[in-house]
């Protein structure tokens, strides 16, 4: 049976009021329905590949909402409250009209790829947008030493190394002079963060690769998603490929990556 569930944070009195008055709407239509209110204590609520995940909020939000439905093998549908966002194609006035169309089956879906990062202790973990080898101590560069497919390609000097899924290149990889993705591509790019004396430009791989990244001099952090989630000692590594599951992100029609990255790139918020 279809199911909507709400993902929102409880700061957001906006996305609250929107998700109480949408509440009311498919409970009269008779549409299932429940409410996630992230917390720190990190319940994870259990979904089925028939939920339909609607983050509420803005791009922390919707990363938050689209792990959630990648477990799942949900659908996920960003909705934007505020400022111009490129993950959030849906504006609250077409918030029920969506649900509606997802419930149906007649809501476009674009599978996109998801990062799995596996480090040497701490498991692994899921990326939506991008995964950072990055330094632990402030003031200083980390030496990376990167490898695809086994294969040795660079070794960088900075303040860390990327990848990026299509999904993440217009945010942290953007800013770091990577270039923007369309998001349908099977592919992931590889993004030196602030290097020193050495290449500064991105390279673009195939998505079925894997990609090593090696902390060759000093400690390192490991960041998914803007989160911490495991430290390297010198010598270490980790293993960055893609996930065999995709995240299915909805979408109203008329809402093409050209359209998204235009206004996202004029208003600033790429």
């Amino acid at each position: 049976m279809p199911e909507v569930l709400f993902v929102a944070y409880p700061s957001r009195s906006d996305a609250l009021a929107l998700l109480e008055g949408v509440a009311r709407e498919l409970e009269e239509l008779g549409v299932s329905h429940r409410a996630h209110v992230i917390d720190p204590s990190g319940t994870v609520p259990v979904i089925s590949p028939d939920t339909i995940v609607v983050s509420l909020g803005g791009d922390g939000t919707f990363l938050h909402a689209a792990r959630l439905a990648h477990a799942g093998d949900a659908t996920v549908i960003g909705v934007n409250l505020g400022r111009v966002g490129f993950l959030l194609p849906v504006n609250p006035s077409e918030l029920l009209a969506s649900i509606n169309l997802a419930l149906s089956g007649n809501l476009p879906v674009e599978e996109r790829v998801v990062l799995e990062v596996v480090t040497p202790r701490d498991g692994s973990h899921i990326a939506v947008n991008e995964v950072v080898l990055e330094r632990a101590q402030p003031g200083h560069m980390v030496r990376v030493r990167s490898q695809i497919n086994g294969d040795d390609l660079m070794t960088y000097s900075a303040d860390g190394v990327m990848v990026a899924t299509p999904t993440g290149s217009t945010g942290y990889n953007f800013s770091a002079g990577g270039p923007a993705l369309a998001t349908g591509l099977a592919a992931f790019v590889l993004t030196p963060v602030a290097p020193h004396f050495t290449i500064d430009r991105s390279i673009v791989i195939e998505a079925n690769s894997v990609v090593e990244l090696h902390a060759d001099d000093r400690p390192a952090v490991i960041v998914a998603d803007g989160a911490q989630r495991a430290t390297l000692i010198p010598g270490e590594s980790i293993v960055v490929r893609r996930s065999p599951r995709s995240v299915k992100v909805g979408s109203p029609t008329g809402r093409g990556f050209g359209a998204r990255l235009r206004h996202s790139l004029r208003e600033g918020h790429a």
